[in-house]
């Protein structure tokens, strides 16, 4: 089983050089970092985990420029984002960003999108974008981001939420293109990533099944169904990747991987600005859940 490690990656907290050096010393797999550009003052959209907004959701650093910190400390260990606000940047610079990440780590990039709770966050980058609409929009950056990496020397793209004339775009990524991880777990979001993601990637509390209640089995057989009626030959082949809310229990792991979940990633102590000290006692508590699958 592969285990990768979800850090909030917040300034003041543990360096992202140094957490991921210390997780592949640790046999960790992947590291991922999470994106949040800024939080409005507003605070219209309400937090999905209820509750307050923890406070490393204020202060995340950059993802992409955590990751070539790390890519600089490592040589094995894959970095993630966790997820990417893929609507949140701009077509060309984003494609850019993450092929020079990848080939700057040597192909170790994957990544992670979704669309994001937060509609005035989104609406900052993209007024013209209605929040409701943003599935389409995701489907459409994809397929563009995807041309942009490809073979095409000079792709173009007339779309209805972005456009480029016939251009130039480098670099390309290491291996061709980077793996997709869609995190979304929702009716529709499942729906999108059972279609075109290279990889699924939800955190296990929001994994629903048929009746809409949460269920990371029923959940892992319904995007398997979805992605067999979207024509995908590989539906039972799609690996997932399950982010673990809270403290990881045993017997829930062992149910999620017989289920067929390739890999699980931990997620940090909590979201209130942890010390590095405190990230680093986390990953001591967490050992035995490791040694517990790869012994």
């Amino acid at each position: 089983m592969k285990f990768g490690y979800l850090t909030g990656n917040h300034h003041g907290g543990i360096d992202p050089g140094d957490l991921a050096q210390e997780l592949e010393e640790r046999g960790y797999y992947s590291v991922w970092y999470p994106e949040h550009t800024h939080i409005p003052t507003s605070r219209q959209s309400p937090y999905p985990n209820g509750g307050q907004l923890p406070g490393t959701y204020f202060h995340m650093m950059d993802p992409f420029v955590s990751m070539g910190v790390a890519a600089a400390r490592t040589s094995s260990i894959k970095l993630g984002t966790g997820i990417c606000l893929i609507l949140q940047h701009d077509l060309i610079d984003l494609a850019r960003t993450v092929a020079s990440t990848d080939v700057l780590s040597d192909g170790r990039v994957v990544l992670g999108i979704g669309v994001g709770w937060n509609s005035e966050e989104l609406a900052d980058h993209r007024p013209d974008m209605p929040f409701r609409q943003r599935y389409g929009a995701m489907r459409e950056r994809v397929a563009a981001m995807r041309s942009i990496w490809g073979n095409d020397p000079v792709p173009a793209l007339d779309g209805r939420w972005d456009s480029h004339s016939e251009s130039w775009i480098y670099p390309k990524p290491a291996n061709g293109s980077v793996p997709i991880a869609l995190g979304n777990a929702g009716p529709l979001g499942i729906g999108h990533a059972a279609e075109y993601a290279d990889e699924w990637c939800p955190i296990d509390v929001g994994v629903m099944n048929v009746t809409g209640k949460p269920d990371v089995v029923g959940g892992i057989e319904r995007f398997r169904r979805l992605a067999a009626e979207a024509g995908r030959d590989d539906a039972d082949d799609i690996p997932i990747t399950l982010y673990i809310w809270g403290r990881p229990r045993l017997d829930r792991l062992e149910s999620y991987a017989e289920a067929g979940v390739s890999q699980f990633v931990l997620t940090p102590v909590n979201f209130d600005l942890p010390s590095a000290d405190e990230t680093l006692q986390y990953l001591d508590e967490l050992t035995p859940t490791l040694e517990a699958f790869n012994n």
